[in-house]
């Protein structure tokens, strides 16, 4: 997938860039600050403010379009990296030709937001008191049209001299809607084959995600004669989930956190703990970057991979070690609590999240263990220097981030004590970790670092939801169209022995994670993995241990694996360098996913212990 890069300030911002900017920053502050009104509110039997849990839901929709919108900006929608594999001759036009698709897909979307509108409008639906439903829809329709004129006038950036020519090409893209709505016949043959072929190949040229799946569930559509408006109408049903808010909430936790140097305070503090163990060092750099995936691995490799590396190196571990050692690190949180691919397994799969979290405690750990292992094993062999423990700097290192180390407490009692939802739970995590930034440590500048926090949020966030959001459309096309029930069938003719469906599985899982974004495959192969799981009599707590277990391989695992594209761009290193140096790793984590697998012990066993 694309890397995540920092957002492009050459150019002042126009008065439109700085609506998407404001609104992005009005959004997610009223997404944090209304849940922990109403949380105050319930503490002190306070009447609280009313429709305030619609108006959070209504909001994550608003970051999903704007964030959406922010990322076409710095071009930074998630898309297969394969582009950077061609020829640089053929990057610009390979750039032009997914441009027009990814025109063609949000003209498309952006027309079928208008159908939905309009229908909403006509029908006088409400909301709340005096806002009606069809003023919150209306974002979608202005997304995709921005994210459509976007992608063809950033066509043409490849071809200093020619730009115009490029940016006319693509926007041939605008048109291809109405060919297929007024001129060409549903049913014409060839159509459906000829726009596949062209799909895939904008998708291996670098087309954003959204749009494969978009593209994919829109010729479906079509050609089964579907109102246009089903994907859009699907995008939105995604927002009644009472899970969903949390998702930007968390992100936008870690990124105070990270902004705030609380990065350098807990490093300060495992350092301490474990510096005195041959491989301490390495132990300190796992699990930090396990505490920090909840805000995304990303942002762990970007922010921590500048400073880890260097001081595993200083510290005699070779330099590919350590490389490899943080990149297959920044994953490592994925079955942790306020895990986002693990929340959206829960709502997808209707999982209950807090015995999804309490079986995925053993495999965690093992999966962390074994990295550790290995970070050991190289500081003996590499005779790494190891720091004597002091009792004193030990205390002072822990007392001097006392509250930044509170926050995990934070998450987990919101999630699990009953005080209130995973969104108000989030929303508190998110406040808190604001106000421990600003007001204690006062590392985060409101004036300085305010509106960047927030932006450059907004802009992972809205990527990841755009995605969530079309492949849904998609996966409801598969189950209207009977597919979960047609495997089922077939499997269970083919595969009689449920361990040999189990190693069919993690084969199919490692193809999923290494061709397919964890989000998208979340959305497309749970419901074809939930019935199987229950034909095969697994425990569904066990079935989402196993699928995010194996889709964690994905993050290291090539052509996707977003961590190797990361971790290229960030220390400048060949992305085949990256491959080679993250291998012994990803091999381990596949023997511990095996483990998981096989040994459901593992995840049943935390479930009877703590009654679950």
């Amino acid at each position: 997938m694309s890397a995540t890069l920092p957002p492009d300030t050459s150019a002042p911002a126009s008065p439109f860039q700085i609506f998407e900017d404001s609104f992005s920053i009005l959004a997610l502050s009223l997404m944090t600050a209304l849940p922990v009104i109403e949380m105050v509110s319930r503490l002190f039997r306070w009447s609280g403010i009313p429709g305030s849990a619609v108006i959070v839901q209504q909001l994550t929709l608003w970051i999903g379009m704007l964030g959406g919108m922010l990322a076409s900006r710095s071009g930074r929608l998630l898309g297969l990296s394969s582009s950077s594999f061609l020829p640089e001759s053929w990057i610009a036009p390979a750039k032009i030709f997914w441009s027009a698709a990814l025109a063609a897909v949000s003209t498309c979307l952006a027309y079928a937001s208008w159908v939905f509108v309009q229908s909403e409008r006509d029908a006088g639906s409400y909301l709340l008191p005096g806002l009606p439903k069809w003023t919150a829809l209306a974002i979608m329709l202005v997304g995709f049209a921005v994210i459509a004129l976007r992608a063809v006038w950033k066509a043409g950036q490849g071809w200093t001299r020619y730009a115009w020519a490029g940016r006319a090409l693509a926007a041939l893209g605008l048109f291809i809607p109405a060919l297929l709505g007024y001129i060409v016949p549903i049913g014409t043959p060839g159509i459906l084959p000829l726009s596949f072929a062209l799909l895939a190949l904008a998708t291996v040229l670098g087309l954003p995600i959204f749009a494969v799946f978009g593209g994919l569930a829109l010729l479906l559509f079509w050609n089964s004669a579907t109102p246009v408006a089903s994907v859009p109408v699907e995008m939105y049903r995604l927002v009644a989930s009472p899970l969903l808010p949390s998702i930007p909430l968390f992100t936008l936790a870690g990124y105070f956190m990270v902004q705030g140097g609380a990065t350098k305070r807990l490093l300060r503090v495992f350092t301490a703990l474990f510096s005195w163990i041959p491989g301490g060092l390495a132990i300190a750099t796992v699990a930090i970057c396990t505490v920090f995936t909840f805000a995304g691995s990303g942002l762990t490799i970007l922010s921590l991979g500048g400073l880890l590396v260097p001081m595993l190196i200083k510290t005699r571990y070779p330099e590919n070690f350590s490389i490899g050692l943080l990149t297959s690190s920044g994953s490592l949180g994925l079955l942790f609590p306020t895990s986002i691919p693990a929340i959206l397994y829960c709502v997808y799969s209707q999982t209950p999240l807090d015995r999804l979290f309490t079986g995925a405690i053993l495999p965690e750990l093992l999966m962390i263990s074994a990295i550790a292992f290995m970070g050991v094993r190289m500081g003996i062999k590499s005779g790494a220097v190891c720091e004597p423990f002091s009792l004193r700097e030990a205390s002072a290192a822990v007392w001097n981030a006392k509250w930044e180390l509170a926050l995990p407490a934070i998450m987990i009692v919101g999630l699990f004590g009953g005080f209130g939802t995973l969104t108000e739970a989030a929303a508190l995590t998110a406040f808190c970790a604001f106000f421990v930034e600003v007001f204690i440590y006062r590392d985060l500048k409101i004036a300085r670092d305010y509106r960047e926090v927030f932006v450059e949020c907004a802009t992972i966030v809205g990527g990841i939801l755009l995605i969530l959001g079309v492949a849904l459309g998609f996966t409801n096309y598969l189950v209207d169209a009977e597919v979960p029930t047609r495997l089922i069938d077939w499997v269970q003719s083919h595969v009689q022995s449920k361990y040999l469906f189990l190693l069919l599985l993690n084969i199919a899982l490692l193809v999923v994670g290494a061709l397919m974004d964890i989000f998208a495959a979340i959305l497309v192969v749970v419901p074809l993995l939930k019935p199987l799981a229950a034909a095969y009599h697994i425990d569904p707590v066990q079935m989402g241990v196993i699928f995010i277990a194996n889709l964690e391989l994905g993050y290291l695992h090539p052509p996707v694996g977003i961590n190797l594209f990361l971790s290229a761009y960030r220390f400048k290193k060949p992305i085949g360098t990256i491959i080679w140096a993250t291998l012994p790793f990803l091999l381990i984590l596949a023997a511990s996913v095996l483990l998981i697998t096989y040994v459901p012990w593992l995840t049943t066993a935390p479930l009877r212990w703590l009654g679950k």
